[in-house]
């Protein structure tokens, strides 16, 4: 497993840059947009999952500085997801290397499937489609499945499309298809703009399972993918460094070119 990550961490610093001088990496851009959602204390939050929480220990007028403290889950608001939340004895969240959280990025927009099913499976058939547009899927890429969901993070019983029965209704990527992503073309990763690459009526978290036992690379509650072109981008992920955390909140910057 160790000598799994170490070739993983180096594969991801593989990406498409331009060399001036030996050693030297340039990444050239256009654009800076933020995929993160601002944190709130009233964001929408996993059930069970502990609240966001602030807390003010220092103001000005009587400390001379403002501080607040703040407490948020490892899975909560914009996150990456470390091997670890899946399987026992795999690598925390501390353990990612920096090169390994920039990544090039493409983009599969499937928010018109989603409008009359917000069950629906991202399928091999979607990846197809996409690279007869735009060309074989990239090696060491992260996949960014952009269904629309971004626009209901405002509202909580939208976002989750909580029915009658109390189960949850969301889009994700199927078994099928991350199994082709990962054996047949070697992505760093996949992201999406819902609470889970999984979506909610599969129990069994199988996408997650998959792309973190490699290990890959897992983000959920992505936001502007919309913005965002089908080729072209490179993603820096800003990780908080937890000891042994099973993921983190996460600053994702995309930069267009």
């Amino acid at each position: 497993m160790k000598a799994n990550i170490a070739k993983f961490l180096n594969r991801l610093t593989t990406f498409k840059l331009s060399h001036i001088t030996p050693g030297l990496k340039t990444i050239t851009y256009k654009q800076a947009i933020h995929l993160s959602h601002v944190i709130k204390t009233d964001i929408p939050i996993w059930p069970n999952d502990p609240p966001v929480e602030f807390e003010n220990v220092a103001e000005l007028d009587k400390d001379g500085y403002y501080l607040r403290r703040f407490s948020i889950g490892e899975h909560s608001a914009t996150h990456i997801n470390a091997p670890n939340s899946f399987h026992p004895g795999s690598i925390g969240i501390d353990q990612y290397s920096a090169e390994s959280l920039i990544i090039p990025a493409i983009v599969i927009n499937i928010s018109n499937k989603v409008i009359d099913n917000y069950d629906y499976i991202l399928s091999i058939n979607d990846l197809k489609d996409w690279e007869k547009l735009y060309g074989k899927i990239p090696k060491d890429s992260i996949v960014l499945i952009s269904t629309g969901w971004e626009n209901k993070w405002e509202d909580k019983q939208a976002f989750f499309n909580i029915d009658k029965l109390g189960e949850m209704h969301f889009p994700g990527i199927g078994k099928d298809a991350t199994e082709f992503l990962l054996q047949h073309r070697h992505i760093a990763g996949i992201g999406i703009d819902t609470h889970g690459i999984d979506a909610a009526q599969d129990k069994t978290f199988i996408s997650n399972y998959l792309v973190l036992e490699k290990p890959r690379i897992v983000l959920e509650n992505l936001t502007n993918l919309s913005q965002l072109p089908p080729k072209g981008t490179t993603l820096i992920i800003g990780i908080l460094r937890l000891e042994n955390g099973s993921g983190s909140p996460v600053g994702v910057i995309a930069l267009v070119s």
